[in-house]
């Protein structure tokens, strides 16, 4: 199993240099587009906890409460990078279903997230209103 192995978004960043400037640019898609979700580090649930355990770039922090009414951290928006893609997830009161296939050279997944290879293998047009969707949720 793949596994990030860091401690903060800088490390996040500098873990895979092949594709650090994938992951730059889609920060800085983010923070342009939709920059009320705050950029942070998340390193995952705790062994025990409801909810992933994956290491990833936050944004735009909040909770959902899991099947035993207990609060699990998690953001609007998760970055991932993967053994060879990175994931995308968002928040899943922001379906993404009306974006299939207008997103880009990219694979959707069936909890509502995406994954693609390369930042330039992406539609912006499409991603920005997938982004400002998912601030406007927030902001609620």
């Amino acid at each position: 199993m793949f596994k990030v192995e860091v401690n903060s978004s800088e490390d996040y960043f500098n873990f895979d240099l092949q594709r650090k400037s994938d992951l730059l640019q889609f920060d800085q898609l983010i923070k342009e587009v939709a920059p009320d979700l705050n950029a942070y580090f998340h390193a995952g649930t705790p062994i025990g906890a409801s909810g992933m355990r994956v290491k990833l770039l936050g944004y735009g922090e909040t909770f959902y409460l899991d099947r035993k009414a207990r609060k699990v951290e998690w953001p609007m928006i998760g970055v991932a990078l993967q053994k060879n893609y990175i994931s995308v997830y968002i928040w899943s009161e922001v379906p993404i279903d009306d974006y299939i296939g207008k997103l880009g050279e990219c694979k959707v997944g069936k909890k509502n997230n995406f994954s693609f290879r390369n930042f330039s293998d992406l539609k912006l047009d499409e991603l920005r209103k997938l982004l400002l969707e998912v601030e406007k949720y927030y902001k609620k």
